[in-house]
């Protein structure tokens, strides 16, 4: 976890993401992000020099009805000493029975948000932290600009000013690569997803893509990441330089 533990780090300091008195809600899905995440906020605290706690906080869309085993989960949060809690709902249900999206992500998606800052809310926490990593970045932020036209991406740390709570992604910094090692060597409890949709998405294909274009143009991914920073689009300029867009306000609705 040393590699995982610098990228959260580097996080935390260059995007503010931390402050003493924090309650921190993790989201947990079960999957290896989330998981991986998890455990570096636990053993953050050990030596980053802020006062905050944890909470883990798993959302049970109960897919085709049926309910998650996150035994194994609940299992890791005792062994951690963190509260964890499972908050069983019906968005599964609603998405691909009831309503029958033929695009059922940006529905399921704003559901599953709404249920985890309730959640958040109902726990005590003032902040939320998902678990989207390096390559989740650049992927979304080639999806803003191919299938929307549009430049922009999801922010590091952004304050939800209806909810009076704030988002944090600690693990932007730590490609995915880095954090499936981390979860094989610290053998996580991974639940696999039962998710309908699952590899047959937007994201699925520019992810594949984007591998592709890795490969045969080395560093590719890299310097849209680092095009993102320098534009200083929602949050993404560096701390200590001016950029174009860094006075932007974070607050979102």
């Amino acid at each position: 976890m040393q590699k995982i533990l610098g990228y959260v780090r580097r996080a935390v300091q260059e995007f503010d993401l931390l402050e003493d008195g924090d309650r921190i809600a993790v989201g947990v899905s079960g999957g290896k992000d989330s998981l991986v995440l998890l455990k570096a906020m636990v053993l953050l605290r050990r030596f980053i020099g802020i006062d905050y706690e944890v909470v883990a906080i798993t959302l049970d869309p109960r897919f085709g009805g049926e309910a998650g085993d996150y035994g194994p989960v609940a299992e890791m949060c005792r062994e951690l000493g963190i509260e964890y809690v499972l908050v069983d709902t019906h968005i599964g249900e609603i998405v691909f029975d009831v309503r029958k999206e033929p695009n059922p992500c940006s529905l399921c998606a704003r559901m599953r948000r709404g249920a985890l800052h309730d959640a958040a809310k109902a726990n005590g926490c003032n902040k939320i932290a998902l678990g989207h990593n390096y390559n989740d970045v650049v992927e979304t932020f080639v999806m803003n600009l191919t299938i929307e036209g549009r430049l922009g991406c999801f922010s590091p740390k952004s304050y939800l000013s209806r909810k009076d709570i704030t988002m944090i992604r600690p693990l932007v910094f730590a490609p995915e690569k880095e954090i499936s090692r981390a979860a094989r060597k610290n053998d996580l409890p991974i639940v696999k997803s039962k998710c309908p949709a699952d590899k047959h998405t937007s994201r699925e294909k520019i992810k594949l893509e984007l591998a592709e274009r890795d490969r045969a143009d080395k560093g590719f991914s890299d310097r849209l990441f680092g095009a993102l920073r320098r534009s200083g689009l929602d949050g993404w300029g560096f701390k200590d330089k001016e950029t174009p867009c860094s006075d932007k306000a974070q607050k979102q609705d």
